[in-house]
């Protein structure tokens, strides 16, 4: 569905910021890209999303080259999230803000109307209150609703917890989850490790403008040389088993190098512990 072919890009052709980058995203993926600021994250979204052409190689969304699609076909396909939800919202109310995607696709009616009602119940809005009058996390529930009202098959996400409290990034998190359960492709870039551990199947590291490592997400978070190379810090619970592994070397073999969960580390701690002992019950 999404394919950069050894692309390189760069703002008004100065300095280079991505540098040969090729990956692909299938169909019904949830894919995290993480890495340092200046990595290359944030231009990679826009590339996706057409609002940067690459300078060399190809960026091709179901095929088609971005450089032949026009910015209405975008929208439909790809849904935005910005990083500051202030760059998204425009419009004087909630629900002329819902509304606004539909307008701008010539798709209003009634059931666009019936759409975004729904909505507006489901996320608990007042449909009358002024987006700019909310709270930081209010507006980026609202930027994100905008997106899940017109159901696109992809959804990118610009550092979508970015600045929320532990409620507010759980409640983003869990519609971003429903989306991807309803079969929206979900490319997010996060800055958070327990959020990209607890959501993202597949995680795409960059650094200095190149991919350096992707595969399943728990698989490369545990990838040592990945993880100096990014300046990465993984989720906790990598970093005990980790930590664990090189503590204790003959745990590296064991089910404790692969815990991804709280209740499977400490069971495999037991299995461990348990496995330690020897027939004449000595250790």
């Amino acid at each position: 569905m999404i394919e950069f072919k050894d692309v390189h890009a760069s703002y008004d052709a100065a300095l280079p910021i991505l540098k040969g980058v090729s990956f692909a995203v299938e169909r019904g993926e949830f894919v995290a890209f993480v890495g340092t600021n200046g990595a290359g994250k944030s231009t990679t979204m826009r590339l996706v999303n057409g609002l940067l052409k690459p300078d060399s190689g190809q960026v091709l969304v179901d095929g088609v080259p971005t450089t032949e699609l026009k910015t209405s076909e975008f929208a439909r396909t790809v849904g935005f999230l910005f990083q500051n939800p202030d760059r998204q919202i425009c419009c004087n109310t909630v629900r002329e803000e819902l509304l606004f995607g539909f307008k701008a696709l010539g798709m209003e009616g009634p059931e666009a109307d019936a759409r975004v009602d729904a909505l507006i119940e489901d996320f608990g809005f007042d449909p009358n209150e002024d987006p700019f009058l909310m709270n930081r996390g209010a507006r980026q529930l609202l930027a994100l609703a905008s997106i899940v009202v017109l159901a696109p098959p992809v959804v990118v996400l610009d550092e979508p917890t970015t600045g929320l409290d532990y409620r507010e990034c759980v409640k983003v998190m869990d519609i971003v989850g429903r989306m991807h359960e309803g079969g929206a492709t979900v490319i997010m870039v996060c800055h958070d490790m327990e959020v990209v551990a607890d959501y993202a199947e597949r995680c795409i590291v960059m650094s200095d403008g190149a991919v350096v490592d992707d595969g399943p997400t728990f698989e490369v978070l545990r990838n040592r040389a990945t993880l100096e190379r990014a300046s990465l810090v993984p989720p906790q619970i990598v970093d005990v088993s980790l930590e664990l592994t090189r503590l204790v070397p003959r745990l590296a073999g064991t089910a404790v190098a692969k815990a991804n969960t709280v209740d499977e580390m400490a069971a495999a701690i037991v299995a461990a512990s348990v496995g330690s002992v020897d027939e004449g019950g000595r250790r």
